[in-house]
């Protein structure tokens, strides 16, 4: 790929966002019943590629059942109010009726009361008992000091998300987690990220993830380009790390790390977009904030908005547009690609002639950059 030369002492390469492509129908046409949208990550198969993002505003313990009653994974943010109050829910209703000038300092107070190990145990058993998968997240600052907690839980899938995340974290101050050594020791499959390069996610395929996240997450919700100039063009950063995963395929001998678009995902196109240039599953928030019985009512925050030292994102009005069942498998109540995600997604591989999604990533894609005015 050409570099495009910024000035006389800098040079870059072109990168591409979801609106900058689209996918091309070929010859063949399938009936959309006949297609698969399942996808498998270890021992666990899943009817829907889709995982939920671990922010309040999107998952609760009866979201994360629900959504995995409905085919999905629903993961918690073992951070959030659910692992910090016995009863968060006027909290969460507080967040959502906050005047815009109040919102961050007030979620910054509310996310300092501290983590309680025996909440994380209570939540993750409130989902075990409902039989459906059972995952958390914790950021890797976390992760070192509640690892146990959650494991000993009883959880099916380990998720560490962070705004970056890498396998060389360098400090002078603490001792960096070790992805390696800890992955190595865990009995349950690891899913790590943000990676947004090939080199990147390369390295967090070799600390034996079972899955690499995409991008920095929160897109709705996050300010990170404003505040520390970082942006992930996300069709890009899914196909380089998909390149990252062929590659470590041959390296290991036939070890498949799964990739997983997250942020930027806010219709059903950019899902379809997002597993057309390799993304094995989809991880999703803003999408589902919108959910009329999403713990958030409507608005969506994540993490980066409460840090207490450096804020980089900020709580947005999304809106309530269905249930969630009905914005993952319709019927649709409007034509813009936030409701029926599953059956646009059926849609189009069987307009492109796809049975399955290994096939789909196979699909042409051409760079016809759009614009909704």
């Amino acid at each position: 790929m050409s570099d495009i030369e910024i000035g006389r002492a800098k040079r870059a390469r072109r990168a591409y966002a979801f609106d900058d492509i689209a996918i091309v129908p070929s010859r063949r046409t399938r009936d959309p019943k006949d297609v698969s949208v399942s996808w498998t990550i270890d021992a666990y198969t899943f009817p829907i590629p889709v995982m939920t993002a671990p922010m309040d505003s999107v998952v609760s313990p009866a979201t994360a059942i629900a959504m995995g009653n409905l085919g999905g994974l629903g993961v918690l943010d073992l951070e959030g109010v659910w692992t910090r109050y016995e009863d968060p829910e006027p909290l969460l209703l507080e967040i959502q009726n906050l005047e815009p000038g109040d919102t961050t300092r007030r979620m910054q107070e509310i996310y300092a009361e501290p983590i309680k190990p025996e909440l994380i145990t209570a939540r993750l058993a409130e989902i075990r008992a409902a039989g459906v998968p059972v995952a958390g997240a914790l950021s890797p600052q976390r992760t070192q000091e509640l690892y146990k907690t959650v494991v000993d839980a009883g959880v099916d899938m380990f998720v560490i998300r962070g705004t970056t995340v890498s396998a060389e974290h360098v400090s002078r101050s603490t001792e960096p987690l070790n992805l390696k050594k800890f992955i190595y020791e865990l009995d349950v499959p690891v899913i790590v990220g943000g990676a947004a390069t090939y080199t990147a996610a390369l390295h967090l395929m070799r600390t034996g993830a079972a899955g690499v996240l995409v991008g920095f997450g929160g897109g709705a919700a996050s300010t990170t380009r404003a505040s520390l100039g970082i942006h992930a063009p996300m069709a890009t950063a899914v196909a380089d790390v998909a390149g990252a995963r062929r590659d470590y395929l041959d390296e290991s001998g036939g070890r498949y790390v799964h990739v997983i678009a997250d942020g930027g995902l806010g219709t059903s196109g950019d899902i379809v977009k997002a597993i057309s240039v390799g993304a094995d599953a989809v991880m999703l928030g803003s999408a589902l904030a919108r959910a009329t019985d999403a713990p958030g009512g409507g608005w969506h925050w994540g993490a980066e908005a409460h840090h207490n030292e450096l804020p980089r994102g900020k709580r947005v009005e999304v809106g309530g547009v269905a249930p969630l069942e009905q914005v993952l498998f319709g019927p649709g109540t409007v034509a813009d690609g936030r409701v029926n995600l599953i059956g646009a997604l059926r849609r189009s591989m069987a307009t492109t002639g796809y049975s399955d999604l290994k096939e789909f990533q196979r699909v042409e894609v051409v760079v016809a950059p759009y614009h909704q005015g």
